[in-house]
């Protein structure tokens, strides 16, 4: 049976070796599940594959895209079974590594069908957003999609805005395209988790910022400052950059922020992933372990 085995968890766990040894030991490649990772020009950033590893082992989806495209969870899912077919003509495990969990989800269990959203729609509520803030578009969403209205992050102003577009669009409540349907695949899907203990994983999450900035995560920042608009920057590390170049944070105050909204992001990724009991999951150094339990497959 054609298998695609899934390394996951959180950023900074550890995916990356564990994911090399195991492409290794398949002569598989690597489809990575990372939203940033997908572009180019940020690789230190976004901790994408370097050279070397590259390599060792063939990647698929780093720096594959400019930082001026949008890409989404549902693109990633019809590309990613695509390059499957193919791949699996040649392989019967295919590894994908990675820790974006919607990307992952949108492999593993597929994303409802939506509808578009009306480019009018889109720019009304824009303006409405640029002219008076996030209150009223919240204020909307709650009206039009209660549901929907009492999951989201009331924060995460993409989200928010989103909501409102595709309930506007489609004449009906965003939230009544997500069925929770799983689709069924033509192949074998194992899932392994990597978790450590919070203090561990924070304090490797903070030693990778400071490599980070050691490696020129400053000067990769300002070659794309003058794009900070598009939502591929919209992430931890070029955030905190930018507004140090706006003279908002301090550099110290900037990897202070780039460490503690790590720290959150990955406390959100294990909410996420734990709520999946497919996954089987591992301390990263139980490599013994993982390759036994990889032998029982």
């Amino acid at each position: 049976m054609k298998t695609l085995l899934i390394i996951l968890g959180p950023t900074g766990v550890g995916k990356t070796e564990l994911s090399l040894q195991i492409a290794e030991k398949f002569g598989s490649p690597i489809i990575s599940a990372d939203s940033r990772q997908i572009y180019k020009d940020i690789p230190i950033c976004t901790a994408a594959a370097t050279k070397e590893q590259q390599e060792r082992v063939k990647h698929y989806f780093v720096g594959s895209h400019a930082l001026d495209e949008t890409f989404s969870a549902a693109q990633f899912e019809e590309e990613s079974l695509k390059l499957l077919d193919t791949l699996f003509l040649d392989h019967d495990t295919v590894v994908m590594a990675g820790g974006s969990m919607m990307y992952i989800d949108a492999v593993v269990k597929g994303i409802d069908e939506m509808p578009n959203v009306d480019p009018y729609i889109r720019a009304s509520v824009r303006e409405l957003y640029e002219r008076e803030g996030l209150e009223p578009i919240k204020a909307q969403l709650k009206l039009l999609d209660p549901v929907y209205y009492s999951k989201v992050d009331l924060q995460n102003t993409k989200r928010v805005i989103h909501g409102v577009e595709m309930s506007l669009s489609a004449g009906q409540p965003f939230s009544s395209f997500h069925t929770g349907e799983r689709k069924q695949r033509p192949f074998r899907i194992v899932q392994i988790g990597l978790m450590r203990d919070r203090q561990e994983l924070y304090q490797r999450i903070d030693a990778r910022v400071q490599q980070m900035l050691e490696e020129g995560l400053e000067d990769e920042a300002r070659r794309v400052f003058h794009m900070r608009e598009q939502n591929s920057l919209n992430t931890v590390g070029m955030k905190e950059m930018f507004l140090y170049f706006d003279g908002i944070y301090t550099f110290d105050q900037a990897q202070e922020r780039i460490c503690h909204n790590t720290h959150i992001y990955s406390k959100k990724q294990m909410t996420w992933f734990k709520r999946d009991s497919d996954i089987h999951w591992f301390h990263p150094s139980q490599t013994t372990e993982i390759f036994k339990f990889l032998e029982t497959l």
